[in-house]
């Protein structure tokens, strides 16, 4: 599994601890220092052993690119927080098919619907179930039921 991090960011660990290795300082010790298993200094260090720096260097990220810009994926960060009404839906609940028509229509991307889920996920978003709620319920005849009868029916401890 690729760890966390932009390749720039991972080339930037792996120099770290090659520089560490050059002034002598043990694998293990690196990796408590990087947060990195021992086990990674180690082929490091085998690394730029065999090819040197560019051995260590930053390698493109595996897969295929994304359709959206870094640009693109702020700005519907941006959408989506500023509320599914804010963008022309009729409720505010955002669900995987509304965002495949908001990047469509902002953007003029087309993603399927079964992998909005795992771009959401890696913007940071995670799934959330919207809390049932009775069409029919009434806030301010609840609010009276309780001022009133409530007050007139409810037990009263014996003093």
């Amino acid at each position: 599994m690729r760890p966390s991090g932009s390749p720039e960011q991972l080339e930037a660990r792996r120099l770290k601890a090659w520089k560490l290795l050059r002034e002598g300082v043990a694998p293990v010790d690196i990796a408590g220092r990087l947060g990195v298993d021992r086990r990674s200094v180690r082929r490091w260090r085998a690394q730029g052993e065999k090819r040197g720096r560019p051995g260590l260097a930053a390698r493109p990220a595996p897969g295929r690119p994304s359709r959206l810009t870094e640009r693109m994926r702020e700005a519907l960060v941006d959408c989506l927080l500023a509320g599914a009404q804010a963008c022309g839906f009729p409720t505010e609940l955002w669900t995987c098919r509304r965002v495949v028509q908001l990047i469509s229509r902002r953007f003029k991307v087309r993603y399927h619907v079964n992998h909005v889920s795992r771009l959401l996920r890696g913007l940071g978003f995670s799934p959330q179930k919207p809390e049932a709620v009775a069409r029919e319920r009434d806030e301010a005849m609840i609010r009276g039921w309780v001022r009133e009868t409530w007050t007139r029916v409810k037990k009263t401890p014996r003093g």
